[in-house]
């Protein structure tokens, strides 16, 4: 029988080992955006005083109504979601201080002492033995060569994770300030709109106790009194329709910020906001990026390959370092004589041959994530284009609208003055009268809703680029280089 050389069996073990070691190749990535270079542009023109909105600036700056600036700031103390989303980022810091603790090594400081003592029977020397053994040293347990990579990738996932959960707590407070911003123009609105149907319907009340009396004494008609009946019914109606959204905003704003009281003083007039600066013509696509949701999907697609990375590098062999240098003596009162040095040094390499193809699944599952990460990353570029272009196009043609608005109201007034006096002088029926009313009061009410709409529609803009927080710019330039 022929024995084989041990040498054989050796070899045969290295080829298996670095067959093992062999990683699948890399699945390519499809980034394939498909949007413009710059965001689209419906005018140029624009007034030379105004302020311009950028998206570095900070909402202090932005919104500079003190009302709505103090109700902001009890928001962002108030908000429990808010409170759980930095703690949330407090989670993920610690997290990645524990995962990057794993590249350096750790010492640690032991000692142990040890006394027993043998029976006579027991002994090799049939005498009863008494000993000892104690040791006092420092000690590396288990440090990882990382020559692969592993632990480095692991570590720049974790930190990849925490900069995404920071910008989430971002992306969150700006939705919160903007939630706030909508409520507040809505009160607003609404409490103009409550103004102006009381006054309505106080006029209408009028109106329907002197017709009322003319009918009476018969020198207006009956339906003339149904018709005035019905638009003061229709303005109570509208009045306590619109209290009923008041009260409800209300219930918003408290559940928001915790403040119970009116928001705003009774002179403070919607028309009177002036956050609704003007966009630079012709920006390119580029702002986008300071989206705080964006660059959480950015740091989500960094983390999502650093774990790609750290799954290909487990099919190389993990090298592990165990050492302990210090005293060790029989006696204790010998740990620190001459000649009591002690020191052990095991280094371990390992790499499992089979593992049930445990390791192509994992470094699958990362692939599939780094997929998933990437196509994540294209939609937001795309839903933050589209809200931007959504904010921009809705801009201009509010601004249209509301003065177009502005015009009709003027004409309906006007209208409504001329057959009050075509009434007065007998040249018309009181019907058109009440019609030119009913006329104005909506043209009125739609001019206040427009009002609101189009500076809603900036706080969705400033929403859209960015925000106004100030962006971490050092640990953005840190991650990108």
């Amino acid at each position: 029988m022929k024995i084989i050389d041990p040498r054989v069996w050796v070899l045969s073990a290295a080829c298996a080992a670095l067959t093992a070691c062999v990683a699948p190749p890399p699945q390519p990535e499809d980034m394939r955006l498909g949007i413009p270079d710059r965001l689209p542009v419906l005018s140029t023109t624009s007034d030379a005083g105004a302020l311009q909105l950028t998206p570095s600036e900070h909402w202090q700056q932005f919104f500079s109504d003190p009302h709505l600036q103090a109700l902001i700031t009890k928001a962002l103390e108030f908000n429990s979601d808010l409170k759980v989303a930095t703690a949330r980022v407090a989670e993920a810091r610690a997290m990645y201080g524990i995962q990057d603790s794993e590249r350096f090594p750790q010492l640690g400081a032991q000692g142990e002492g040890q006394r027993g003592r043998v029976p006579a029977d027991l002994s090799l020397t049939r005498q009863a033995v008494t000993s000892g053994q104690y040791q006092v040293g420092l000690g590396v347990s288990a440090f990882e060569l990382d020559f692969w990579g592993r632990v480095r990738n692991l570590s720049d996932a974790a930190l990849a994770n925490y900069l995404a959960t920071e910008q989430a707590r971002q992306a969150f407070e700006i939705s919160l300030i903007a939630l706030t911003a909508d409520a507040y123009l809505q009160a607003l609105e609404l409490s103009e709109r409550v103004e102006l149907a009381r006054k309505t319907v106080a006029t209408r009340t009028e109106s329907q106790r002197i017709m009322a009396q003319r009918v009476r004494i018969g020198s207006s008609s009956e339906l003339e009194l149904r018709s005035v009946d019905s638009l003061l019914l229709a303005a109570r109606s509208e009045l306590a329709n619109l209290e009923r959204e008041k009260a409800q905003n209300a219930a918003l704003i408290q559940q928001l910020t915790g403040h119970t009281g009116p928001v705003a003083d009774a002179n403070t007039l919607l028309a009177e906001q002036r956050f609704d600066e003007v966009v630079p013509a012709d920006m390119p696509s580029t702002v986008l990026l300071q989206r705080p949701d964006l660059r959480a999907a950015e740091q989500q697609l960094v983390a999502a390959r650093a774990n790609v990375d750290a799954a290909r590098a487990a099919f190389f062999p993990r090298i592990t370092l165990t050492g302990v240098a210090g005293t060790a003596s029989s006696a204790l009162d010998g740990l620190f004589r001459g000649g009591s040095g002690a020191w052990s040094f095991m280094p371990q390499i390992s790499l499992p041959i089979f593992d049930g193809g445990a390791r192509e699944s994992n470094l699958a599952l990362a692939e599939a994530r780094k997929h998933m990460a990437v196509a994540n990353y294209e939609s937001t570029i795309r839903t933050a284009f589209k809200e931007v272009a959504d904010a921009l196009a809705a801009q201009h043609w509010l601004a249209e609208q509301e003065k177009e608005q502005m015009a009709l109201v003027a004409s309906e007034q006007d209208r409504a003055r001329l057959a009050n006096l075509r009434y007065e002088q007998g040249s018309a029926a009181y019907l058109e009268v009440l019609d030119a009313q009913r006329s104005q009061f909506s043209a009125e009410q739609m001019l206040l809703q427009l009002q609101r709409v189009r500076l809603a529609n900036t706080v969705a803009l400033y929403r859209a680029l960015g925000g106004g927080s100030a962006a971490n710019s050092t640990t953005n330039n840190a991650v990108t280089n």
